[in-house]
C-alpha cells in the first residue's frame, strides 16, 4: 500500500528542489536550420602575419636571470626525486632479498 502525499517515481530527471522543470529545448536540426550561412572570408596569410606578430609583441618573456635560477631550481628537484627513489628501491629490494632468503631456509 502507498503511502498518502508521496508521488510515485517517474522516468524524469528530479530539478531542483522547489523549481519548476527547464523548458524543453528545441531540437538543434532546427535551430541550425534557422541560422543563416554566413560565408567566411578567404584566408589571408599577410593578414594572419601581422596578427602573429601584433600577438607576439604582448608576451612577456622572463629575463635570462630569471630562466637560470628557474633551470638550475628544476635540476636541483630533479636530483632530489631521484635520489628519493634510489633509496626506496634500494629498501624495497633489500625487503624482497630478505623475504627470499627466508623463504629458501
Amino acid at each position: 500500500m502507498a503511502k498518502q502525499g508521496v508521488k510515485p517515481p517517474s522516468n524524469r530527471r528530479p530539478g531542483a528542489p522547489g523549481r519548476p522543470a527547464a523548458p524543453a529545448k528545441p531540437p538543434v536540426a532546427a535551430t541550425v536550420a534557422a541560422e543563416p550561412k554566413v560565408k567566411k572570408p578567404p584566408f589571408n596569410p599577410v593578414r594572419f602575419w601581422r596578427e602573429v606578430q601584433q600577438e607576439a609583441r604582448k608576451i612577456t618573456w622572463t629575463s635570462w636571470r630569471e630562466t637560470w635560477i628557474t633551470s638550475v631550481l628544476v635540476f636541483i628537484m630533479v636530483a632530489i626525486t631521484g635520489v628519493f627513489f634510489l633509496a626506496v628501491d634500494q629498501a624495497l629490494g633489500f625487503g624482497m632479498q630478505y623475504l627470499l632468503k627466508l623463504a629458501q631456509s
